[in-house]
């Protein structure tokens, strides 16, 4: 007995065969293999066994007998899904607030960034940082009340702009100003939280980089434009990617709280829909516009990850 562990521990570990060798790695890490598993089991039952409601989208579902009594559909509620205005309207809408986000809310805290990053006052720059890191802590319930009395008639920004002559506006009630009234509080409740990822990029950028461009005469737009930029790439690569597979959910909490009868018309977005779907206890058309909703965010980031490999395969997910 003694002789065969003293074989084994001589032997050599390249003879393994893969399971061993696995199994070996497991058990040297076996605390940290402990320490994941209170995580992981709240993974599998908040994240994974809900997927099991996804068959009521394809049910006439019956709350008395339950998903697996209830008659199988098919496609019947996708079809009704699509032939709704409803569902339409609110999927227009969802893709039009969608693209201005990304257009003008996801650049916002690169441009951030980069502006805090050229502040060579120490205390300006974590004063500007702690201002705009502020509203990220607050929902958008807060936000709503903080935002409506603001912009309401006899609010500070009518005011503002009644000494340039600007005529007062119901900023929130308008249709015509409601999705500019999004992006720009979007911008103000998370360019400051999202910049502190691009801004950690930059902290850990040589300065021999910025000295030798200073030596050789380059601007600060030319520092910019040919430093900090390229190092910033690999990030918003990921950061882009990540954000695409919700593209579709264009931040449920927000539009919720700052619609109002007046912009419902413009408002209504697959978030609100499916909610309102639930309210009338529609459950299967709300589970297959959630489904529909989630198909299209796996296929953008399947999509933009096959796209980013094309140009560099070291940029992608996976």
């Amino acid at each position: 007995m003694e002789i065969r562990r003293a074989i084994l521990k001589t032997r050599d570990p390249g003879r393994e065969v893969g399971w061993q060798r696995q199994w070996r790695i497991y058990k040297q890490h076996r605390a940290l293999i402990v320490m994941l598993l209170p995580g992981l089991a709240l993974f599998l039952l908040f994240s994974y066994v809900p997927l099991y409601g996804i068959v009521i989208a394809f049910k006439h579902f019956q709350i008395t007998e339950g998903i697996l009594g209830s008659p199988w559909a098919g496609l019947e509620n996708f079809e009704r899904l699509f032939k709704g205005n409803g569902f339409l309207n609110a999927l227009r809408h969802s893709v039009l607030i969608a693209f201005l986000k990304m257009v003008f809310v996801f650049p916002a805290p690169i441009v951030l960034a980069l502006l805090l990053n050229e502040i060579r006052l120490t205390w300006f720059r974590r004063t500007i940082q702690t201002v705009t890191y502020l509203p990220h802590f607050f929902s958008w319930v807060v936000l709503a009340g903080i935002l409506f009395p603001f912009l309401g008639s006899e609010g500070g920004f009518n005011k503002l702009l009644s000494l340039f002559g600007i005529a007062e506006q119901l900023w929130l009630l308008e249709p015509d100003y409601f999705y500019g009234a999004v992006v720009l509080t979007d911008i103000w409740q998370s360019a400051g939280w999202g910049s502190i990822v691009y801004f950690a990029v930059l902290a850990s950028i040589d300065p021999s980089l910025y000295e030798a461009a200073i030596a050789d005469g380059a601007s600060r737009w030319r520092r910019i434009w040919h430093i900090s930029l390229p190092s910033l790439a690999p990030t918003v690569i990921i950061m882009y990617l990540l954000s695409i597979g919700h593209f579709l959910s264009v931040g449920f909490d927000q539009i919720y709280n700052l619609m109002t009868p007046p912009t419902s018309g413009v408002g209504e977005i697959l978030d609100t829909y499916v909610l309102r779907r639930l309210l009338t206890m529609d459950y299967e058309l709300g589970t297959a516009a959630g489904l529909f909703n989630s198909t299209v965010g796996l296929t953008l980031v399947l999509v933009a990850n096959a796209l980013v490999k094309l140009f560099n395969k070291e940029r992608g997910l996976w």
